[in-house]
Parts: structure tokens; C-alpha cells; sequence
């Protein structure tokens, strides 16, 4: 009963002691006790109870009894790190045990051995007790001893025998009601699909069997173990070593078991080594080795040696002791039979490689590239790079291209198989030793061409396919739209003057830990990006006119690649370093320049973009052309103002996260039916004021030869036309002045933030938890609705501004205007789908510590990254006069996530976003002149460019037209 109804059993134990019980009855419930104690609550407690139930069971004079409970006793031991004495109790159990139950014993030792690392002896005892338990007809016993035995083999690298183990452990466990063994069994197939390649479903199986053992209470440390594993895998590093920390905290607070507790310091040394933080790999690993030599676990004391030495290295002390030392390391491992031998080999190498003793690193090397024909995904990445660092000791720069691009594949192929967008973007730092080697080997003997076809097959990969579409989920759906309430509740108490309340604010990180967990789990659909990047049909696209300047950057230098008239041509310019602290320095100034009185700063910004362009640009500056420049910048670039620059400051200019999405944007063809939507957030200091600006604009087109039809009012035939409400009127052109601006604020700045509608009225009331039935509608059911009443009703749900073809220009669609409380998550994103023109203007904030939860404020809260990724087709241009859009955060080789790069794969071909905060006042005519130029059939690049021109000359408008970028190439 512990494993069935672990609380349940422990209460009848506890009962039972107090009813003064036989020695026999009171051993057994002095062993529920010890068990419960062991795996669930205090070690030290656990032993007490496991030693009375051993005397009690000698005075029964119970032989089998008395050996049930020494091998209870011996994992309790081993468990507390007394190993000597914990293995000493189960020969004393098997040979006091006698079939059936000796069988028991052995398999409960042979889970001892399995925690030691010792996998020949686990194997043995369990293949010596599964014969007799089945003879026995014991179902719960036989299905514990498979699902061990199929463990072993996980860790032995036998996935397939794995596998046939939990399936047979699985039809068992169906018919018992063995609910903690049934969760251990869901765990298990979880670890299963890991080791498979199947980060998703490994991930969604570890979730599952965290809610059984909730459900039970009981601790889950193992599970975090091998969750933390998966999170590293899947680049979640950093989250891997929270969780790892976190639990060694909670195991400390109940004097939980010694041997879990060196694994979880160990994992934590892992993921704090692939999370960029040697020093706190150092100490963690110190620690797991030396508890794991006191427990006798050499399998596991090998491994934290591993971790240790890597930890070293990452801290720069290289030396010909760490070669031995991990050279030894790899053969211990090769011994265990363990899939981490190649990994030691490898690192033996490149330790090896850096001081120079090229004989020995061949001889590592050539031992670790034998793992790059079989194995998981990152096993065969292993091999490949060692297989380049061979190729590169050689000087074969044929060989580290080969070796690289083979490897990338093998990660490409892998990257596929997860779904998810961050999965996606964080898996591609596991291969960024191999895109810079080959980048490398591209600089000294390729040329241009070369290095700019290697800087693209690695750069913005998470773009070369749309993201897998979360699925039809009800929780999800059910899970966002609270989430949503309860972000709007917080974002009220704030514009208050005060802050939510901490049970608020625990649920919504909740609920976010939630939709995100779900969102992991789903697989990939799309194959791999069979369309390779093509350095001539770039050429062929760009023309004469066009020049794309891609930025590689290289040993911490940026090399200029600048493409065009049919050729690619490379300039060295400054230190990445450099260019950074610049550009963060230029965000700071546009910041203060956004209020007014700042004017004194100008000058210093401009300085600081010339310095900037230097950095970036160098000598390519003065190769441009006179034609429209493409800038294709790294990652770590992304918060730059290109408009800045002054070689750049007046030309058409356009950014891509990538060439190759460059050329996919030119290459997406607008949408039939050409329907324009003008969304207007909540807060906004000037009310949104350009939004009535422009609905009015195309309200009042006047068609060839005539005037525009009266609108249609509400519940008129077909044919007539609804009243346009103009809302606020203002004229906000070039006369305003600066006290109106300041006035009117700084766009998306939080704590000014108005509760009171755009359009007049009083303060929102706070909106019941559910949120309504069409708020958990996905966007794509919603779109293939009948409309029903909110799409139907004139007037309902938003305005709708009628099919009227302007003067002298070609038939558009229906304009459709969502403003005030008509402003929701769900009708905004089903008027999104498929639309041509979308402008948003809403407060935008930028998440950091969780990118895909970066939003824009509707009126029932915030439209996040996530919602965007629902759309069927994000709209083919798209403007975002909101705070911070253009603000991405930067991952794995060379990702960004952000709003932009979710909008891209989804068939967005242009998005005008912004990189910093800016005044609110000085957007409107920024947004009227962009809106212009798109109505005399210009780009959003060329519409940009002359916005920025027709503006005040002051520097609160200057900062301003800096502030915003157009990317893509629609």
C-alpha cells in the first residue's frame, strides 16, 4: 500500500503500532514507516524504523520476514551514503530469504547496484528474480523488476530493450492499483523518450508523472534529475539549474537521502557548466565527487570528475594534468560501458589541441569521432566535432567543412522534431563550436562567398519554418484566457499606484509556467529546411542597386560582408565588445531623449552613432551605393539603431534576423482582399491618437469620379453605411509643441499608465475571471465561424470601414477598427489572420526572463508572442508604434526570440517595430507620414525613410524616427 496510497498506508502503520500488535505485525508496520520515511521524508528516521522492524522480525522467529526487511534496510543504507554496511545487509538477506522472497531481495539489490552505477551486478540479480517472480504470479513485483531492468538498459545506451522492458512493465502496472509504481512507470517512459531523441514527449511524460505524484504527495527528486537533464538538451540550461538548486534546498530541509542529493548536485554542475557558469560548476561538482566516493558510487564519481574537468577548462586552466586526468576519465567510462566516453575523449583532445600536443590530441580525438555514425543526436554532434578538430590539426579545411556540415545536419534533423519556438532556438547552441570552426576554416580559405554561405547556416535557423500551431487544447486555451484576466488585474493595481497582490502575482507565474509547459510539448511537423541559401540567387535578387551588408563575427571581430552588383565583398571593422557597450550606451541617450528637455544629448547620440557605424561598418561605409542597404546583424547586435549611423541615416533601410529571411520575405505574396486592421490599446498617453487619424483617411477615400457612399448606421439594409465616431480629433502634426508633448508622455511607460478608455467614459471594471466563452475560441476556430453575432451585427465587435477604392488607386479591402473594449485578445487576433495592413497601437513590454511572454495591452489584457504563433497567417505587413517590439532576446548560435521573429516564419513580410521607449506625442505624425508613403504604394522600408525626413528637426522627434526599424522586405 505505500506505492499505491503512500499517506493512507502510513496512517494505518501509525494506527496499528498503537494497538500494541505482535512482533510480526508490528515489524511489518514498522517497515511501511522505514519505507515511507526513506523515499519521502527523513533518512535518519527511516533507519530507526527499518532496525526496529529487523528485531522485531528476529523475535517473530520469521526468517522470510527478516529478510524482507534487511533489504528494505540495505537500500535505506546505501541511500545514506553508508554503502559498506547497506550491501552487508542484503547478503545477510539472501541468505536468510528463500525463493519468492530471496527474489524480492535480489531485486531490490539489484536496484542498489543500479544507484552505484554498477549495471553488470543490477542486470544480474534482476534477470535471477524475474523468473521467479512470475512463477510467483506476483504482477506488481515483476512489473517493478522490468521497469529496473529497462533502466539499466537506458543507462547502458539500449534504448530498444528499454523500450520492450516499459512496455510489458506498462501492461502490468494496468492492472494493479499501484498508483506511485504506475507514475514511476510514466517517469520511466519519459527517461525512454529522452534517450530517444523525443525532447517533447519526454517532456510531457515527465509533466504527467509530476501531476500523479502530486496527487499522492509525495517528493519527486528523481524526477527532477531527469527532468533537469532534459531541460539541458533542450538548451534550458539556465531553468535547469534553478530547478537542480532548488531541489538540493528542499532535500536538505527534510534530511532527505544522501545519495539523491550528490546525483542533484551533480546535474547542477552540468547545467551550470552549459549555462556559462564555471565557477558554480566548480563548486557543485567538487562537492557531488566528493560525497559520490564516500557513497562507493564510482560510475557516478567518473562522471562528476567529467563535469569537474570541463569546469576547469571553462575557467582557463588548461594544463597537461587535465589531459591525463580526463583521458582517465574516458577510459573509466569506456569501462562502465557509458555513453559519456566520447564526450571525455573529446574534451582530452581539445585540451590536448590547446597546448600544442598534437599527437595526443589525434589519439583522443580519433576515439571520440567514432561516435558520430550511431547514437542520439548529440552523441553523433560529439563525434562530428572531434571529427573537425582532427580535420583542423591536420590543416584539411575540406575535412572541418565536411565534418561541420555533417554534424549540423545531424542537429537540424534533431531541431525538427521539437515544435516549439524556444526548443528550437535554444537547441542551435549545441552547435555553435561547429558553425565556427567551419566559419574559420571559411575565413582563411574560402573567400567571402564561402564564409557568408556558413555565417547563413547557422544564423536565425528557428525562421527557415513556421513554428508547430499549439493545439486545439481546451486546458490551454482556458489557461491563457485566465492568465490574461489576471495580467489585466495586476496591470490596473499598478496604474493605481500600487502594486498586485503576492497571491496575484504567484498565480499569474503560474498559469505562465503552465502555458509554456505545454507549449514544449508539442513535436515538429515540418521536415528539415530543404532549401539551402543560395549566394547566387541572393546576387540575382538584390541587382545593382540593392546592397545587403551581412555582420559575421568572428574570434570577437565583426567582418563586414557586403553583397551586391553580383559580387560579395568582406571589410574588418571593430570589436563586438565595443560595438555592444556603444549600442547600449545609444539606448540609454534615445531613452532620455524621449522626454523633453533632453535636447543637449543630441549631439552626443549622434557622436556615438557615428562611433557606432566605425565598429560595425568600418571601411565598407563608404561602398554602400546610393540604393537601398539590407543589414543583416548577429544576435547580439539586435538592440542597435540603424538608422543612426549616418551612413545609413537617409537611405532606405531595411533589417533581417538573416538573409535567407530576407529573401523569403520578398518572395511572400501579399493576401487576396487587401483587409486593413487599426487596433487601438488601452493607456495610451495620447489615446492612440494617430488611429482615429488614419481610420478617418480611409473612411473618407472618394472613389474615381464621385463621392464616397454615406456609412451604413446600425441595423440599416444592406447598402447603407455606418457613422464613423471620430473619437479625438486633435490634429497632431508638426505644430506641436513641446509642453503638449510632455504632457502627453512616453509611450509604454508603465507607471503612467491611464485606466481610462481612449474614447472618453470612466475606468474599465475589472472583468470576471472566466472571461467569457469566446476568449478561449483559438484563432483559427474563431476564423472559420460564420461571424455569428459579433462578426454580423453592424457596429458589433468593432468598425468595419467600408471596400471604397481610393482616388486614383487600386480597390482595397475592408478597414477594420477595434478600439476601446472592442479591443479584445480574441477578435484582434481573428481580424489579424490573413490580413493585409495591421497597425497595433498599444503599450509594449518586453519579457527578458521570458521572451514568448513579451506582449502588446489590449483591453482584456496582454496579447503575447504565444497568441501570435495561433494565427493561421500573420498579417503580410504590420506596424507596431509600441514600446520595445523590436526588442528580442538572444539565444542558442545566433536566435532571437521576440515578437518580430514570431511574426516572420507565419507569413509576415515587413513589420515597422521599435527598439526603445518613445514619446507617445512625437509617434502620431511619425505614423501618419509612414501611412502616407504606404498609400502612395511604398515599401515600409521607403515609407520609413521619408516619415523620418517629414519630421520636426527637434530631438524628441529625431530620437523618435531613430527609435523605429523596418524589418523584412515588404
Amino acid at each position: 500500500m505505500v506505492f499505491a496510497a503512500p499517506g493512507e498506508a502510513l496512517t494505518r502503520a501509525e494506527e496499528l503500532l498503537g494497538a500494541d500488535p505482535p512482533p510480526l505485525h508490528a515489524s511489518v508496520a514498522h517497515q511501511v514507516i522505514g519505507i515511507w520515511q526513506r523515499d519521502f521524508g527523513d533518512t535518519r528516521r527511516a533507519l530507526a524504523h527499518l532496525r526496529r522492524a529487523r528485531d522485531l522480525a528476529a523475535r517473530a522467529d520469521s526468517a522470510e520476514r527478516e529478510a524482507d526487511v534487511l533489504a528494505t534496510l540495505g537500500v535505506a543504507l546505501v541511500h545514506a551514503g553508508r554503502t559498506r554496511a547497506g550491501l552487508a545487509a542484503f547478503e545477510r538477506g539472501v541468505a536468510r530469504g528463500s525463493g519468492h522472497t530471496r527474489a524480492r531481495v535480489l531485486y531490490r539489490r539489484a536496484y542498489v547496484w543500479w544507484v552505484l552505477g554498477r549495471h553488470g551486478e543490477a542486470l544480474e540479480d534482476v534477470r535471477r528474480a524475474i523468473p521467479v517472480l512470475r512463477q510467483a504470479d506476483d504482477v506488481i513485483w515483476t512489473a517493478r523488476a522490468l521497469t529496473l531492468r529497462a533502466t539499466v538498459h537506458l543507462a547502458l545506451g539500449s534504448v530498444e530493450r528499454a523500450d520492450a522492458d516499459f512496455t510489458a512493465a506498462e501492461a502490468l502496472w494496468d492492472t494493479t492499483g499501484q498508483e506511485h509504481d504506475k507514475a514511476d512507470a510514466v517517469e520511466s517512459r519519459g527517461l525512454a523518450a529522452f534517450r530517444a531523441g523525443d525532447v517533447p514527449a519526454a517532456l510531457r511524460l515527465l509533466d504527467e508523472a509530476e501531476e500523479r505524484y502530486a496527487k499522492l504527495g509525495t517528493p519527486t527528486f528523481m524526477l527532477t534529475i531527469r527532468r533537469c537533464e532534459v531541460l539541458m538538451a533542450a538548451g534550458l540550461a539556465t531553468e535547469a539549474l534553478t530547478e537542480a538548486d532548488a531541489a538540493v534546498a528542499a532535500l536538505d530541509g527534510i534530511g532527505g537521502q544522501s545519495t539523491r542529493k550528490a546525483e542533484l548536485l551533480l546535474v547542477a554542475a552540468r547545467a551550470a557548466r552549459l549555462a556559462g557558469e564555471p565557477q558554480t560548476a566548480l563548486a557543485r561538482a567538487a562537492v557531488a565527487v566528493r560525497l559520490f566516493a564516500g557513497q562507493r558510487r564510482t560510475w557516478y564519481e567518473t562522471h562528476a570528475r567529467l563535469v569537474l574537468i570541463e569546469a576547469r577548462v571553462a575557467t582557463g586552466r588548461g594544463s597537461g594534468r587535465l589531459v591525463a586526468d580526463a583521458a582517465a576519465v574516458a577510459e573509466r567510462l569506456v569501462a562502465f560501458g557509458a555513453p559519456a566516453a566520447p564526450e571525455a575523449s573529446l574534451l582530452a583532445g581539445r585540451i590536448a589541441l590547446d597546448l600544442g600536443w598534437t599527437a595526443d590530441a589525434e589519439r583522443h580525438l580519433a576515439v571520440a569521432a567514432r561516435s558520430r555514425h550511431s547514437g542520439p543526436p548529440l552523441a553523433r554532434m560529439t563525434g562530428w566535432a572531434a571529427q573537425a578538430l582532427r580535420a583542423r590539426a591536420a590543416g584539411s579545411a575540406r575535412g572541418v567543412l565536411e565534418a561541420c556540415r555533417r554534424g549540423l545536419d545531424v542537429l537540424d534533423d534533431h531541431r525538427m522534431t521539437l515544435g516549439a519556438s524556444e526548443l528550437r532556438a535554444r537547441a542551435t547552441a549545441q552547435g555553435a563550436e561547429l558553425a565556427a570552426l567551419a566559419q574559420r576554416a571559411s575565413l582563411v580559405s574560402g573567400g567571402p562567398r564561402r564564409l557568408l554561405g556558413w555565417s547563413e547556416r547557422w544564423r536565425a535557423t528557428v525562421l527557415s519554418a513556421p513554428p508547430t500551431r499549439p493545439p486545439a487544447d481546451p486546458v490551454l486555451l482556458s489557461t491563457m484566457t485566465a492568465f490574461r484576466e489576471l495580467a489585466s488585474r495586476a496591470d490596473e493595481a499598478r496604474s493605481e499606484g500600487g502594486r498586485p497582490a503576492p497571491a496575484l502575482e504567484r498565480e499569474q507565474r503560474r498559469l505562465e509556467r503552465e502555458i509554456r509547459s505545454r507549449t514544449l510539448h508539442m513535436r515538429g511537423e515540418a521536415p528539415g529546411d530543404g532549401d539551402r541559401f543560395d549566394v547566387a540567387r541572393l546576387l540575382r535578387r538584390l541587382g545593382d542597386d540593392v546592397r545587403l551588408v551581412e555582420l559575421a563575427v568572428l574570434d570577437g571581430r565583426v567582418h563586414v560582408l557586403l553583397c551586391g552588383q553580383g559580387r560579395v565583398r568582406r571589410f574588418e571593422a571593430g570589436l563586438l565588445a565595443e560595438a555592444e557597450g556603444e549600442a547600449e550606451h545609444v539606448q540609454a541617450g534615445l531613452r532620455r531623449l524621449a522626454h523633453p528637455g533632453a535636447e543637449a544629448r543630441l549631439p552626443l547620440v549622434e557622436a556615438a552613432g557615428a562611433r557606432l557605424q566605425e565598429l560595425l561598418l568600418g571601411p565598407a561605409a563608404a561602398h554602400l551605393g546610393s540604393g537601398p542597404v539590407v543589414v543583416v546583424p548577429p544576435g547580439r547586435l539586435h538592440r542597435v539603431p540603424w538608422a543612426l549611423l549616418p551612413a545609413l541615416r537617409e537611405r532606405v533601410l531595411s533589417v533581417s534576423p538573416s538573409a535567407s529571411s530576407w529573401l523569403r520575405a520578398r518572395d511572400t505574396a501579399p493576401p487576396p482582399g487587401g483587409r486593413q486592421l487599426l487596433v487601438r490599446g488601452p493607456g495610451l498617453a495620447s489615446g492612440g491618437a494617430e488611429v482615429p487619424e488614419l481610420s478617418a483617411r480611409y473612411a473618407g477615400t472618394r472613389p474615381r469620379g464621385g463621392s464616397a457612399a454615406e456609412p451604413r448606421p446600425p441595423g440599416a439594409p444592406a447598402g447603407t453605411r455606418e457613422p464613423l465616431p471620430r473619437g479625438d480629433r486633435r490634429s497632431h502634426g508638426e505644430h506641436l509643441d513641446q509642453r503638449e508633448q510632455g504632457e502627453q508622455g512616453i509611450r509604454g511607460e508603465r507607471s503612467r499608465t491611464h485606466a481610462v478608455p481612449p474614447d472618453g467614459g470612466t475606468p474599465r471594471d475589472p472583468r470576471p475571471v472566466d472571461g467569457g466563452a469566446g476568449d478561449a475560441r483559438s484563432a483559427r476556430s474563431a476564423l472559420r465561424e460564420d461571424g455569428g453575432s459579433e462578426r454580423g451585427r453592424p457596429g458589433g465587435g468593432g468598425r468595419r470601414l467600408p471596400d471604397v477604392p481610393g482616388d486614383g488607386a487600386a480597390p482595397r479591402g475592408a478597414t477594420v477598427v477595434l478600439e476601446g473594449d472592442d479591443a479584445r485578445v480574441p477578435r484582434v487576433l481573428r481580424e489579424l489572420d490573413g490580413a493585409a495592413l495591421a497597425h497595433i497601437a498599444a503599450h509594449g513590454t518586453f519579457r527578458a526572463d521570458s521572451p514568448l511572454f513579451s506582449s502588446l495591452r489590449m483591453a482584456d489584457g496582454p496579447l503575447i508572442v504565444h497568441d501570435f504563433e495561433r494565427l493561421d497567417r500573420s498579417p503580410y505587413r504590420i506596424i507596431l508604434p509600441c514600446c520595445d517590439t523590436a526588442r528580442f532576446a538572444s539565444v542558442g548560435a545566433d536566435e532571437l526570440l521576440g515578437l518580430v521573429t514570431a511574426l516572420l516564419p507565419l507569413g509576415t513580410a515587413g513589420v515597422v517595430a521599435c527598439t526603445a521607449p518613445v514619446n507617445d506625442a512625437a509617434v502620431v505624425p511619425l505614423m501618419l507620414a509612414l501611412h502616407k508613403g504606404l498609400d502612395a504604394g511604398l515599401s515600409l522600408a521607403e515609407a520609413l525613410r521619408d516619415a523620418r525626413a517629414a519630421l520636426p528637426g527637434d530631438a524628441v522627434h529625431q530620437a523618435t524616427g531613430w527609435a523605429f526599424s523596418a524589418f523584412g522586405a515588404a
